[in-house]
């Protein structure tokens, strides 16, 4: 298993939990665009051409808008994070605001994998990335995986 200190030190969490780094950093893609299973660009509800957004959706960083950026690709509102066959997830993590500030992937093994910002990709525990850089989970989406 792959660690690193200073994961641990931006996100006090990770430490003590069974997680582990899954790639080398990147400015390509973020954590949106990963969550949507993207590594070839950078998902961001900000105004302008600079990044993707998908057509339709409002660009602001509010939740809702954020619900709407992932409904584009098939995923509806649902209650619970843990693992439910035929399913994939995403958890969209919000701060004290309700602003979205990440967003994670869950796997066909029940983790989760994020990509921390211009930091590597991780396979980790859903709540070891709450805190104060990223807050809680403030919605799950999910949606019908076709085989």
């Amino acid at each position: 298993m792959y660690r690193r200190p200073e994961l641990e030190f931006k996100w006090p969490n990770l430490s003590g939990t069974d997680y582990r780094v899954t790639s080398s950093k990147s400015q390509e893609y973020n954590c949106f665009a990963y969550a949507a299973g993207e590594t070839d660009r950078w998902w961001q509800a900000t105004p302008g051409d600079r990044f993707y957004w998908p057509d339709g959706v409002p660009q602001e960083e509010t939740l809702e808008a954020y619900i709407q950026a992932y409904q584009t690709l098939g995923y509806e509102v649902c209650d619970g994070d843990e693992l439910e066959a035929g399913f994939e997830k995403i958890a969209l993590y919000v701060d004290s605001e309700n602003i979205p500030t990440h967003a994670a992937r869950q796997l066909a093994n029940g983790k989760w994998v994020s990509k921390l910002g211009w930091l590597e990709d991780i396979e980790h525990e859903l709540d070891a990335l709450t805190g104060d850089r990223y807050g809680v989970v403030g919605q799950i989406l999910k949606r019908a995986i076709d085989y």
